[in-house]
């Protein structure tokens, strides 16, 4: 367990991160516990919140201190009264399921509120192509709203390792201005996984996509050249998954 003399401000190179804010926390102790080093609390900290931490990790034996200074010390926003700190982890996509590919995706906020969406409508499986934003970045975390914590996640050097291990055996389907088939104008077979993939923010994804799976374009008016990253996925999540909340 790292004590709490060993926690300092995020770093990238770190083995570790954090959850800040009481809702990301209750997130990371009830779906990663196994990942857990401690937890911080404030002494502001709401005697109810303070009642059910403690509940959380005396249930998964793991410590909790109430430390003002250090809390002060590691936190990004002065309002945050609660912090989980916790190993980064990675594991193995499932075959069977639906995933998300994000290629060199840069800004934290539209990672942490892809990952929202994608527990949102029941995708758990994310592939990240480097370089891109750090997921484990505390900004991303709470972007997610601690969503993070119930996806299962894999970083890939580039597209080809994923497509070697996954594309032969599901529909891939890239979002490009591009793209040859609108999105809602043709029929989604939900007995076979996809994987739906997105390019970064400014560029989006090269035209050797074009000749991967069947790559969709999420029409609208001229008025402006593209969508957010994060609406897109999000549009699109919806679509192939509507069958199953409607």
């Amino acid at each position: 367990m790292l004590s709490e003399k060993e926690l300092k401000r995020y770093n990238k190179k770190s083995g570790y991160s954090y959850a800040f804010g009481s809702f990301p926390t209750f997130e990371l102790l009830k779906n990663r516990p196994d990942t857990v080093e401690r937890i911080l609390i404030h002494s502001a900290i709401s005697p109810d919140i303070r009642r059910k931490l403690e509940t959380l990790c005396g249930t998964y034996r793991i410590p909790l201190t109430e430390n003002d200074r250090t809390l002060e010390k590691i936190r990004e926003k002065d309002n945050c009264l609660a912090a989980g700190a916790f190993r980064k982890f990675e594991g193995s996509l499932s075959p069977d399921s639906n995933h998300v590919v994000l290629i060199n995706p840069g800004d934290y906020g539209n990672l942490g509120t892809i990952i929202r969406t994608c527990v949102g409508f029941g995708i758990r499986d994310l592939a990240i192509v480097e370089p891109a934003a750090d997921i484990f970045h505390p900004r991303t975390i709470r972007a997610s709203m601690g969503a993070l914590f119930q996806m299962n996640i894999r970083h890939y050097p580039d597209f080809q390792p994923y497509y070697q291990e996954y594309g032969q055996n599901r529909m891939l389907y890239p979002f490009m201005l591009k793209g040859t088939k609108k999105l809602g104008t043709f029929e989604i077979d939900n007995q076979i996984p996809y994987s739906l993939i997105f390019g970064n923010e400014s560029s989006g994804l090269d035209d050797s996509f074009l000749n991967i799976g069947q790559s969709v374009l999420i029409a609208h008016s001229p008025a402006i050249d593209s969508l957010n990253l994060s609406l897109a996925n999000g549009i699109a999540i919806y679509e192939f998954t509507k069958s199953s909340y409607i």
